[in-house]
């Protein structure tokens, strides 16, 4: 059933603008111009059980001065040798963002782009895939639900650019070779929180959330925080429904040597009738992109997923330089899909559709142990850090899929059709899914940074041995088809010279280290790969890196240049396999803080260079890779209004370059450019803090294609989202 429509206009936002001025108008009429002047709501706390807690706010609050290395914890970005963002709580909710992909737009070195045939987030760091799989949830692999996370959980969203294999281990669901993105929990702060949030947004999709932080005990030692959100209705895109339930509870318990904390949550995400990706093997060129607000997507065509979920972390001082930390985590994750995406046969936008549905069970253990320590032998300052990972992946699937020649639509006229049978094709049984793979990585490392000439030199070596059992069994009989055990060293060796308080230059090489992809894909004939569901060894992506950063007090900046080498994913004849290499080298460039009272900066620019080399294919050495932009460009500017005390507004923008579709570079996907307008208003309504806040996303409602997306060599497109007019109100008690 479809949600009651408010379709939001740009003449909507002006009038909540101003009917935000005049109750701010009678609000302030009695006070004084520096009470009038509401400050944000802040809640610090320990969200991962650290005794020194969560990195502080930079000027500007939209990000933090340093957040967690992995195994080496929590460190300030002006000694850190990689290049990381954190950005905080307030940002999330100022940006009123429906996911971390929404959130991360904001990234310069991070594009969002669309798992093959799905509808799960896949974040392009350095031209390289992170799935949604991979995301870290408070230093753990695979705990949060592996398609969509409700932003309502978060307390930072961490951003690591780079290979990230010593510090985190190796990302158990085959990605991650440009970066690694962590979560953090929402803890209670040190003052009482309650905080209703509502809204709604361009379609008739409706908000709700609520969230409430408690401390009890005579220090105030024991902490709850109580988060529940749900959303529901018809997005910006016709007929498309969006509905996600979620519910999770944050404790933590501080004594003087010991600290505990433990989360749980649940999520209900359902899409029906999504648009999905358009597949491109049958046409030789890109068409342009279709109406924004178009949904070529089947009726019939849905996705659910069900997630429960929970972590354990402890923190013990054994002594003034020693501690040991245990952190373990589980899923239990229920899915079903009936998923329809158009395969273009024509520039004039013909496509066919074939239905393919899943059903999918997965259960997921992870854990970790380590022990830091300082200590000092002579002018050196050793921070020496060994730790132990376990990460246990049981995942039972079936499918069926209806003919593969599909019923006619077109992406700029959609035509509706009947759902075809999924009887052409099976693998297993849809109300009984058996095992399929199952993924066991264990991990051992060590590291020291030795500090020197009073820490104005620090140098770090480290060393990672993962072992990855990983084994494919049969649709349906469950006997095991393929399987790889093995083992391999990921070294690390960092260094920062801190030429003075505000300036530090560093340098890295590291690795990433990824089990090996599953065979998927079509043949240039339009046939599954002969090799279908085979599992691939493990590979390595080896990285070098080198940059500087400026802390200016109020404003902050980065630059970086690296290059990552990695096996090429390609279908060769009638096989999926590892056939190659792809180079991605670049620049990084990045601007956040308050330079001026405010006036709030967040951006940045990447510059990249792909390139593939030692391929069976002649004319695609020296090509590009599939769905990396040469260039991507962001720019935010927040500024609080003189005169209208509590008012802020927020432009930003965003570019990214022409990139390709294929391994020869003969499709050829526009560059686009996208403008969004923000605002924020803070008032109190007697001793509550009211925060309204408005984003018009793609201003100028233009029509593109978001992101290009590859499984072995098979490109797709996603197409954008149209004008989007988001509305919401928060009221903290």
């Amino acid at each position: 059933m479809h949600t009651p429509r408010f379709r939001p206009t740009p003449f909507a936002l002006a009038a909540f603008l101003l009917a935000s001025a005049g109750a701010q108008a009678q609000t302030t009429a009695t006070d004084n111009a520096s009470e009038a002047v509401m400050p944000t709501v802040t809640v610090t706390a320990s969200a991962d059980a650290s005794a020194e807690g969560l990195s502080r706010a930079y000027a500007g609050g939209q990000v933090a001065r340093g957040g967690r290395m992995g195994l080496l914890g929590n460190m300030d970005v002006m000694n850190s040798a990689f290049s990381s963002t954190s950005y905080t709580q307030q940002f999330i909710a100022d940006q009123q963002a429906r996911s971390v992909g929404d959130l991360l737009q904001s990234d310069p070195a991070v594009r969002l782009s669309r798992g093959f045939g799905n509808f799960q987030e896949v974040y392009m760091i350095r031209g390289f895939a992170l799935d949604s799989d991979d995301v870290g949830y408070n230093g753990l692999y695979g705990v949060l639900p592996r398609q969509y996370v409700s932003p309502e959980l978060l307390e930072r969203v961490e951003v690591f650019r780079g290979a990230s294999a010593f510090l985190n281990g190796a990302a158990p669901g085959g990605s991650g070779n440009g970066g690694a993105i962590n979560l953090m929990p929402k803890r209670a702060g040190n003052s009482a929180l309650t905080e209703v949030t509502a809204g709604i947004e361009s379609g008739g999709h409706g908000y709700a959330a609520i969230d409430l932080g408690r401390r009890f005990g005579a220090d105030k030692e024991f902490g709850m925080r109580v988060n529940a959100a749900r959303r529901a209705g018809e997005t910006s895109v016709a007929r498309e429904e969006h509905g996600v339930s979620m519910l999770s509870v944050g404790l933590d318990y501080r004594m003087r040597d010991l600290r505990l904390s433990a989360d749980v949550g649940y999520q209900d995400f359902d899409l029906d009738a999504p648009r999905p990706s358009v597949g491109t093997a049958g046409v030789a060129s890109i068409p342009s992109a279709p109406d924004a607000k178009r949904n070529f997507g089947q009726p019939w065509s849905f996705s659910r997923e069900r997630d429960v979920f929970g972590t354990m972390r402890a923190e013990l001082d054994l002594g003034n330089e020693m501690t040991a930390w245990a952190a373990f985590g589980n899923r239990a994750t229920k899915e079903s899909n009936s998923l329809g995406e158009p395969a273009l046969s024509s520039t004039n936008g013909n496509a066919s559709v074939y239905r393919f549905d899943n059903a999918r069970k997965q259960e997921i253990r992870t854990s970790e142990l380590g022990l830091r320590a300082k200590v000092r032998t002579g002018a050196l300052s050793h921070a020496l850090v060994a730790s132990w990972s376990g990460h246990w992946n049981e995942a039972k699937n079936a499918y069926a899929i209806s003919n593969f020649a599909g019923v006619p639509t077109n992406i700029y006229n959609p035509v509706d059709a009947a759902a075809p049978a999924p009887d052409f094709f099976t693998g297993g049984v849809m109300s009984d899914p058996r095992l399929t793979q199952k993924t066991i990585l264990t991990s051992y490392a060590v590291a020291d940074t030795v500090s020197l000439l009073d820490e104005q030199l620090m140098i770090t070596l480290g060393l990672r041995r993962q072992t990855i059992k990983d084994a494919a069994f049969a649709y349906g009989s469950a006997q095991q088809s393929s399987q790889y055990d093995g083992s391999a060293n990921t070294p690390v060796a960092g260094v920062v010279f801190k030429v003075n308080k505000s300036v530090s230059v560093y340098a890295n090489y590291i690795e990433a280290l990824v089990k090996g992809p599953v065979a998927s894909g079509n043949t240039a004939a339009g046939r599954q790969v002969a090799n279908l569901g085979e599992v691939f060894s493990p590979y390595k992506s080896k990285q070098k890196e080198a940059g500087v950063k400026v802390d200016g007090g109020k404003l902050g900046m980065s630059a970086a240049v690296f290059t990552t080498a990695k096996p090429l994913l390609a279908i060769q004849g009638e096989l999926a396999g590892l056939f190659g290499e792809q180079t991605n080298q670049g620049v990084e460039l990045s601007v956040f803080g308050a330079p001026l009272r405010g006036v709030r900066l967040l951006g940045g620019l990447t510059l990249l260079d792909t390139e593939q080399s030692d391929t069976s294919i002649a004319a695609n050495n020296g090509k590009h890779a599939i769905g990396a932009p040469k260039t991507q460009l962001n720019a935010s500017l927040e500024w609080d209004v003189p005169g209208v005390p509590g008012l802020s507004v927020n432009l930003r923008s965003l570019y990214t370059s022409t990139q390709y579709a294929d391994l020869a570079n003969t499709k050829q996907v526009p560059a686009w450019t996208r403008f969004d307008l923000g605002a924020r208003y803070l008032t109190s309504i007697g001793a509550r803090t009211l925060t309204l806040r408005a984003r018009i996303d793609n201003v100028a409602n233009r029509n593109y294609w978001a992101s290009t997306g590859s499984s072995f060599d098979a490109g797709y497109l996603v197409a954008a989202t149209p004008r989007t007019v988001v509305l919401s109100g928060s009221l903290a008690f």
